[in-house]
């Protein structure tokens, strides 16, 4: 009996592998495995075992085992690169935003120096024309 315990990521708990050689499996189950891996080449699919042979059957299985997991790990890669292009989009919007808040911000700020120099103006204006109507009367008189 051969027994492997693996822990397959930290946050996980052990697995424990345990398998005989002297029991007898049919060996057809394990040619199944490999064509359940399509996106593997074919030189690198695992070749079906010479059933007399113990230690064929059992490489066959290690082979087996990780072309599953290299097809997990193919397949976590996909994932990952579809999100990291996700984030990375999410971050190209959210820069192209920040860079038009700095826009708005710079305009509002021009916005705000012309009113109160408009406000000014009238102010000043307002006082003018206030100041050249009480002075007009008093040309109209005079004339």
């Amino acid at each position: 009996m051969i027994t492997s315990t693996r822990r397959v990521s930290p946050d996980k708990s052990e697995v424990r592998i345990a398998f005989s050689l002297s029991e007898t499996t049919d060996v057809k189950e394990d040619v199944n495995l490999s064509h359940n891996i399509p996106d593997l080449e074919c030189r690198l699919q695992p070749v079906p075992p010479c059933a007399s042979l113990r230690e064929s059957v059992q490489v066959y299985r290690e082979h087996c085992r990780m072309a599953k997991e290299f097809h997990q790990v193919k397949h976590e890669i996909s994932v990952l690169e579809d999100r990291k292009r996700k984030l990375l989009a999410e971050l190209v919007e959210d820069e192209q935003v920040a860079i038009e808040i700095v826009r708005l911000e710079e305009e509002f700020r021009r916005l705000v120096e012309e009113n109160r120099t408009l406000v000014t103006v009238h102010t000043e204006r307002a006082q003018q024309l206030e100041t050249l109507c009480l002075n007009s009367p008093r040309r109209r008189d005079s004339s």
